[in-house]
């Protein structure tokens, strides 16, 4: 039996037992003792076998399937470690992709409410906040009583004396808020000449100051708002349309001389409303940016020409219903409604407070595209 056993497994074969890897700690593969059965002898009827041997490692024959596995293993676990560094650069130095284009001194934009002449870091911070703002107020129908049917005679009577038809309604309505001059050359028409507008301008205000008498009466909460925006110190600015000596006469009457830091008259201005001409001067008088300006008017000239200036606008419903004047950021009946937490948040930081023209440029490419989409859509349908 040892005999048959012997010619059928053993006899002329080395079979090999392959070797075992064991990892330790330290990550370092080990190998066990691989042994090899020498050619099988026969002492008598017994199965001799011989010493055993250690083999070495270059000695081992290893499986063409476990050495693929091996191979795909380190290369899956050195694609890791690359993916890894590329992801986070040893230095981390690295800086967020804002996915904006990094033009030299395009970005970061520039905050136009800092000012690093300052050497405080406190004052510079303070101007970029919400709590840095001034106010610009219009003088009649925001915070005194307005009288708009003197006006529309005082223009009556004017016509009148000059030889001229009665104005219409529409014409009336057109010329509201305009500087005299503006009206007479611009939308009535009587006059091209200098001398003779500003001689018709003067005598239209003379008649509409008799036809006042003087009267000025403060509106219901302009006294109360007044006092907390000088409680908080909050730099205010006066405009108006009359000429400058009748515009401090009305300020001496009701008493509040020197509470405004400027005046902004008829004299110091070309154009008046709906040309925001007024506003940017009385801005640039203040030392503020004109996104950091609140105007409070009562009309929608006043509106148009405060967005045109970049500064937010508050209407006060004196004399137009509150749902005509919807185009403000904020529309109110009496100014005491309002406190200084309304005004912070009018004067939030926005984008349009930084200095950035790729908004601009955007928005001409998308209207030229849309120029040129109609032109092709007029070409095939004519």
């Amino acid at each position: 039996m040892v005999e048959s056993i012997a010619a059928t497994s053993l006899l002329g074969h080395r079979p090999v037992y392959g070797g075992y890897h064991s990892q330790c700690i330290s990550t370092r593969r080990k190998l066990f003792d691989t042994c090899r059965i020498p050619v099988t002898e026969f002492i008598g009827r017994k199965v001799g076998c011989g010493r055993l041997t250690r083999l070495g490692v270059d000695q081992l024959e290893t499986p063409p399937i476990k050495a693929r596995a091996m191979e795909v293993t380190k290369e899956a676990h050195s694609n890791r470690e690359e993916e890894e560094e590329e992801r986070i650069p040893q230095d981390f130095r690295y800086q967020i992709d804002t996915a904006v284009d990094r033009k030299p001194g395009f970005w970061p934009p520039k905050n136009k409410a800092d000012d690093p002449s300052l050497h405080n870091p406190l004052l510079r911070l303070e101007r970029m906040g919400s709590g840095w703002l001034a106010v610009i107020f219009e003088w009649e129908g925001v915070l005194i009583e307005d009288y708009p049917d003197l006006e529309r005679q005082a223009w009556q009577a004017l016509s009148q004396e000059e030889g001229k038809s009665r104005l219409p309604a529409f014409l009336l309505h057109t010329i509201e808020g305009m500087k005299n001059e503006q009206a007479i050359s611009e939308v009535l028409c009587w006059s091209r000449d200098p001398q003779e507008v500003k001689r018709m301008a003067s005598r239209k205000e003379q008649i509409y100051q008799a036809l006042h008498g003087g009267r000025y009466i403060f509106r219901y909460g302009s006294w109360e708002f007044l006092n907390l925006l000088t409680r908080y110190k909050i730099p205010m600015a006066l405009v108006a349309t009359r000429p400058r000596k009748f515009l401090e006469k009305a300020i001496r009457a009701v008493g509040i001389e020197g509470l405004f830091t400027v005046i902004v008259a008829a004299d110091d201005v070309r154009r008046g409303k709906p040309d925001p001409e007024m506003f940017l001067y009385a801005a640039k008088l203040l030392n503020f940016i004109p996104e950091r300006c609140i105007v409070f008017g009562n009309s929608n000239q006043t509106v148009e020409a405060a967005h045109d200036a970049r500064m937010k606008c508050v209407a006060v419903a004196s004399k137009h219903p509150m749902y005509e004047l919807g185009a403000a950021d904020l529309v109110v009946r009496r100014l005491d409604e309002l406190s200084v937490t309304h005004l912070k948040n009018l004067a939030h930081t926005e984008l349009s407070e930084f200095e950035s023209a790729e908004p601009e440029l955007q928005m001409e490419e998308e209207d030229e595209a849309d120029r040129s989409s109609i032109e092709d859509v007029d070409d095939d349908f004519w």
